[in-house]
């Protein structure tokens, strides 16, 4: 079934800027640049960036445990600054530490946090919420016994007792196996199909490729892409290239600038590219002027992970 296209925004972004001030007197370190971010309302966003690109300050920020140096921060019309009560309630964030009283039970534990955000007994569905997370049979389960799978489920719960607007998972799947992965995927694309604004931020970029209609990507505290994923594909113009090669001294290759390597073991070389700014020829005379010997080449479409390589490289 056909989407409806979306306008209204579920979060923006305007200017937002975060300068961490220095005691010993050298520079600032500047987190994020004046970065400006929508996200359509009922969509599923991704958010992505190497270490230290500033995803874990934005999502600090928009929690409310970082305050921002300046900016403006919304979800829908209500403004972080001025409705403060309101947009806590209108935001539930995921985390990636797992930390819990291990003498609570999960219901316990879903209990206290609706009560911390005024949730009244009556409207709580916690029971519902632990059913639909497969932790139904551990609801009166103490903490200390729960596995990290489930631990990393609770949590998603803990997000989603006051039904916010807009929920915020940070590497929600990291360190979980398969099957749990793929669990929490029919999940959130369950919760995102009934009107919630999920933005997910995830090192496995398959995740981002399979669940994100749009995609922003972050480097150095400044915003490099933001488009939805199909398009971010086929814009960027990526071609990748696997190359057999005959002689076993070849440890480094020199590529040009709008080249990635992707691997190179087991005499394979596989290379992504961009195929606007280079082409095929000059890139295999490359390969040949540094003494490698070609046995064999094959070409294929570029995935999300080849995109994310070649922008944040080349930034």
């Amino acid at each position: 079934m056909m989407r409806t296209e979306l306008t209204e925004l579920g979060l923006e972004v305007q200017n937002l800027q975060k300068v961490y001030k220095s005691n010993d007197g050298s520079e600032p370190i500047v987190a994020l640049k004046n970065l400006n971010l929508q996200v359509k309302k009922g969509s599923f966003f991704g958010l992505l960036g190497p270490n230290g690109a500033g995803k874990s300050t934005l999502i600090n920020i928009l929690a409310g445990l970082v305050i921002k140096t300046s900016g403006i921060v919304k979800i829908g019309s209500i403004n972080q600054d001025i409705n403060v009560r309101e947009f806590k309630r209108s935001i539930g964030v995921v985390p990636q530490e797992t930390n819990f009283d291990p003498f609570l039970t999960p219901y316990e534990s879903l209990d206290i946090q609706a009560g911390l955000y005024g949730v009244r007994k009556s409207e709580r569905k916690i029971t519902q919420i632990l059913k639909n997370l497969g932790l139904e049979s551990k609801a009166n389960a103490y903490m200390r016994s729960l596995s990290g799978g489930m631990r990393r489920r609770l949590l998603i719960g803990k997000a989603l007792v006051h039904s916010p607007e807009v929920v915020i998972l940070d590497e929600p799947t990291a360190g979980v196996d398969i099957e749990l992965r793929e669990m929490l995927w029919n999940y959130l694309k369950n919760l995102n199909a009934k009107g919630t604004t999920i933005i997910l931020t995830t090192h496995y970029l398959e995740e981002a490729e399979a669940l994100c209609e749009r995609i922003a990507i972050l480097n150095e505290g400044g915003l490099i892409a933001c488009n939805d994923t199909i398009d971010l594909l086929d814009k960027v113009n990526l071609k990748v290239i696997n190359i057999r090669y005959s002689n076993s001294h070849i440890k480094k290759v020199n590529l040009p600038k709008k080249a990635s390597l992707k691997e190179n073991k087991n005499k394979k070389l596989s290379i992504s590219y961009d195929r606007n700014e280079i082409k095929t020829d000059q890139l295999l005379d490359c390969l040949r002027s540094q003494g490698v010997e070609i046995l064999d080449l094959s070409t294929e479409e570029a995935d999300l992970a080849d995109v994310f390589r070649l922008l944040t490289k080349s930034n």
